[in-house]
């Protein structure tokens, strides 16, 4: 293991206004996965809600780019056995656990990789968080667990049938995030995530459609529509996501909830705005499905809207404006 600190706070002068807060300890809460998509994007809402801020990454598919100066990073695998010293040392009030095998089609084709990292490193992450004492465990979980759903949209207590291995090993974490509960006393919040887009995503490896699509028509190449388009999913904008994971680790509440904008839009939708957006003039250029791919996704938030207060605030084509002006800027 190797450690370092990105970079540290230059003493200031304290106003009398702020002499409260230096006297206060900050609420410290670790984030698992936070120099990935979405985890960089919390770890810069905690730092801007006056969270201290620890981040693990292994750097497999997080940037370091991704890093907020502000934050104490530690290159570190969740399956590590070193973990139980780095949490004895660190002693969090939080955890924030992101990090994941989160390709689909990484899953179908290395299953074991997929459940080491997914449960086996899920695992390690909630015994050691239990072992000290840490309040609340905030988990990511994926609209996956669902699979060819029954109804749409699917609510939290729709039946758990994932139809690849992406599917099957968070929804084991999520089991076991629920054994911890009841047998360590655990507090948790677990979020099944709707497909997340939005600024930082990687439009290479496990990105989302909405980053492919943007990268290739930016650089000037023809994008691939798997199947026929009509395949459906449930957009949700990164910004939404950051911002429910913090109201959860300021909320008592426990338990399961989706996030979601419960908006159906088809991948031939979605191209054509992005193309729109970008003022492209590509058309739609159509292959072969994908093993693995669910036909139709759509889930129901309304208990987060309930019980947490919580609603998106981002509609798709604002998001994609976002994406798109962000992907423009990294040319």
């Amino acid at each position: 293991m190797r450690y370092y600190i990105v970079s540290e706070q230059k003493n200031e002068k304290i106003k009398p206004v702020d002499i409260r807060r230096e006297i206060v300890p900050k609420a410290k809460v670790l984030v698992t996965g936070g120099a990935g998509f979405i985890g960089s994007h919390l770890v810069d809402l905690y730092l801007e809600s006056d969270y201290e801020v620890v981040v693990i990454d292994n750097l497999a598919t997080g940037k370091n780019e991704n890093l907020n100066s502000d934050a104490k990073f530690y290159e570190m695998d969740i399956t590590s056995p070193e973990l139980e010293d780095f949490f004895k040392k660190e002693k969090f009030d939080f955890v924030n656990h992101l990090a994941a095998q989160a390709s689909a089609r990484d899953a179908i084709i290395e299953p074991i990789f997929d459940a080491k990292t997914n449960i086996i490193g899920t695992i390690n992450v909630l015994k050691n968080a239990a072992r000290t004492q840490v309040k609340k465990v905030i988990f990511s979980s994926s609209v996956a667990i669902y699979g060819e759903q029954e109804y749409h949209p699917a609510a939290e207590d729709h039946p758990i049938h994932p139809v690849n291995p992406y599917g099957v090993s968070k929804a084991a974490a999520e089991s076991y995030v629920s054994y911890y509960h009841q047998h360590n006393n655990l507090n948790y919040t677990i979020f099944r995530y709707a497909n997340v887009y939005g600024p930082r995503q990687d439009p290479f490896g496990e990105g989302g459609v909405v980053a492919i699509f943007v990268q290739k028509i930016l650089a000037g190449e023809q994008p691939l529509i798997n199947g026929d388009g009509r395949q459906t999913r449930d957009f949700i904008y990164v910004g939404d996501i950051a911002r429910a994971n913090l109201i959860a680790t300021e909320s008592n509440v426990t338990g399961t909830f989706n996030l979601s904008n419960i908006k159906e839009t088809s991948i031939l939708d979605l191209f054509n705005l992005i193309k729109d957006i970008s003022q492209s003039s590509f058309d739609p250029l159509f292959g072969e499905i994908k093993a693995g791919d669910q036909r139709r996704s759509l889930i129901d938030s309304k208990l987060a809207r309930e019980r947490l207060n919580w609603r998106p605030q981002t509609d798709l084509v604002e998001g994609l404006k976002k994406t798109v002006e962000f992907f423009q800027a990294c040319k």
